[in-house]
């Protein structure tokens, strides 16, 4: 960190949707702006993202690349690769990357979650082919096949009601007790969900799911629903000191404010429901807001240039006083 770093007024960690709108945003706003992309996005397995406008069913991959193409014209720079480590200096943070060290007076971090899955053998394999996590995503590809939700408690009941939805043939597996209420069975006896507490062996199959239970019997479905568990991508947010919820969100304001003075948060990681145009969006509302306190910034520095007298700038007192 004693060498000359290069500087920026902001740097993002993480080219998902948040992190490529934070760009394009600050890069419009003519701001210079280091973009880190740490990799491929959470959905790469995913064939088509759904409800993105004017984009509907386009790949993920593609959605990213189409992304960074919109960056060229803009004072925008993208490496590849993450943030190592980020330290507060004096009007900003110093960040290092495999390069070296980057000086910026603003962060905005995007690094997204990960999802833990659940500890079923052939399950992480169909993850995004026929095991999804989003009805609102993959349900209408979906719609009035056999479907199932796998899940137990408030989640399962919750997610099986909403998956019921898109097809009048979906079960709940609850790979064991299903720790539900009398209500919640009610509810889902109700709409024909059918409940299924026996514990599973495997998932098999490729263009189907093929659920083989411990007990030797299988079920056949088109796709199956979950709600996994999520951890924070990066523990960078964490090192800086930003305040993290109960379920390891990290804790923002109306304006993606984190609680770390000049650091913001956009996207997945923190908490926002996650869909691709909510985390665009939050990355847009960061990105302004981040503007906003450069814009200040800089009048205040103007207007304290503007009030010293030559003798200040040169360390000297004013004339009539003494140097304290």
């Amino acid at each position: 960190m004693e060498q000359p770093m290069e500087q920026y007024d902001a740097v993002i960690v993480g080219a998902g949707p948040a992190g490529l709108n934070a760009a394009l945003v600050l890069g419009g706003a003519r701001r210079r702006v280091l973009l880190l992309d740490g990799g491929p996005p959470r959905n790469t397995r995913a064939t088509a993202a759904h409800g993105v406008f004017t984009r509907d069913g386009t790949p993920p991959g593609q959605l990213k690349t189409l992304g960074l193409v919109d960056l060229a014209p803009y004072p925008v720079t993208v490496v590849s690769g993450v943030a190592r480590e980020a330290r507060s200096l004096p009007g900003g943070f110093a960040v290092r990357l495999d390069r070296g060290w980057v000086q910026a007076r603003r962060l905005l971090l995007a690094t997204g979650v990960r999802d833990v899955l659940p500890n079923v053998p052939g399950l992480r394999a169909r993850w995004g082919r026929t095991v999804h996590h989003c009805p609102y995503c993959d349900g209408w590809p979906n719609r009035e096949a056999a479907l199932a939700v796998l899940g137990s408690h408030q989640e399962g009941h919750h997610l099986a009601l909403s998956v019921r939805a898109w097809s009048k043939s979906v079960a709940l597996l609850t790979d064991g007790p299903d720790e539900l209420t009398d209500e919640q069975r009610r509810d889902l006896a109700r709409v024909g969900v059918p409940i299924c507490t026996a514990p599973i062996l495997r998932l098999g199959g490729t263009d189907t799911v093929q659920v083989k239970f411990r007990g030797g019997e299988r079920l056949t479905l088109d796709a199956i629903f979950l709600n996994p568990t999520q951890v924070q991508n990066s523990s960078l947010a964490a090192s800086l000191g930003c305040e993290l919820n109960e379920k390891s969100r990290v804790v923002v304001n109306e304006n993606g404010m984190t609680s770390v003075r000049g650091v913001w948060a956009a996207g997945d990681m923190t908490g926002a429901p996650q869909y691709v145009m909510n985390a665009a969006a939050s990355g847009m509302i960061a990105a302004v807001s981040l503007n906003t306190t450069l814009i200040h910034e800089n009048v205040r520095r103007l207007g304290a240039a503007f009030h010293k007298s030559p003798g200040e700038e040169e360390g000297k007192a004013p004339s009539g006083g003494e140097a304290s």
